[in-house]
């Protein structure tokens, strides 16, 4: 599997509170916290993850 090439998130604030996404492998979207690059990921099928997306824009 290649690696993921995060993206901070657009809604990303000045107060450190944010999440990157990667959604350059088609199979996968891979999400961690921008504070801790090396820590863990979260992996979804796109399917999940756009669930998850509508279900926190509602919100």
């Amino acid at each position: 599997m290649p690696p993921s090439e995060f993206a901070k998130s657009s809604h990303s604030s000045g107060n450190g509170e944010c999440v990157e996404v990667a959604r350059n492998i088609p199979t996968t979207i891979a999400v961690r916290d921008s504070k801790q690059g090396n820590g863990p990921v979260l992996r979804l099928t796109p399917t999940t993850w756009a669930v998850f997306a509508a279900h926190v824009g509602a919100v």
